[in-house]
């Protein structure tokens, strides 16, 4: 008797619909992003998604805001943050993906296998540049985070976007250096393959 009320009771929630609400806007997609402790190709693409996502979507009214809003001026920077914070985190996250098909150095015995590693290098420079893209677009919202009247004004729910807003403005954050370091090394690891022949190895 007891089987058959646990079977039942099962199948009557079976039929009930689940509840769920519907992500639009850019804090929530935000919130989807998350670093692994080991961050796996899929686990990087997966937060690029979402941080596109966050990106191209709305912000929520102020009042659900990840920062207490009081005013307009309050609101107006905390969008330009937001909008910095999203994009440092994709050439971030694109910096990250490039990794995974980058071969930092072309070994004598790698002549075999010559073709693949230049295809990689390929895909590992497309992924810097597309860095570059974002890293270029977080500068732009930074300078609006930086505008005179924004310069005594702090949203310390969010302090850890004024840092990076702050270390963009004195140039203590600087990915353009660290991908264009990245992409001048890759090219030199190209330029080895490709002087290599069947001699080489």
């Amino acid at each position: 008797m007891k089987k058959i009320a646990f079977i039942l009771l099962i199948a009557f929630i079976g039929i009930l619909p689940a509840s769920a609400y519907l992500i639009s806007y850019k804090e929530q997609y935000y919130k989807l992003y998350h670093i692994h402790y080991q961050q796996y190709p899929d686990d990087v693409i997966e937060n690029i998604y979402w941080l596109e996502r966050a990106a191209a979507a709305d912000f929520c009214n102020p009042q659900y805001a990840m920062a207490k809003i009081n005013d307009k001026t309050d609101w107006e920077k905390y969008r330009y943050l937001f909008m910095m914070h999203i994009n440092l985190k994709l050439a971030e996250q694109h910096l990250r993906l490039g990794k995974t098909w980058d071969k930092q150095f072309a070994y004598f015995y790698d002549e075999p296998w010559k073709e693949e590693y230049l295809r990689n290098l390929e895909t590992a420079e497309s992924c810097y540049k597309e860095g570059l893209v974002y890293w270029d677009e977080a500068k732009s919202w930074a300078e609006l985070a930086n505008m005179g009247k924004f310069r005594f004004m702090f949203l310390t729910d969010i302090q850890y976007w004024e840092d990076e807003r702050e270390r963009i403005y004195t140039g203590d954050l600087d990915y353009e250096k660290i991908i264009t370091r990245e992409l001048n090394r890759l090219q030199s690891v190209k330029n080895t393959f490709n002087a290599m022949d069947e001699n080489t190895y």
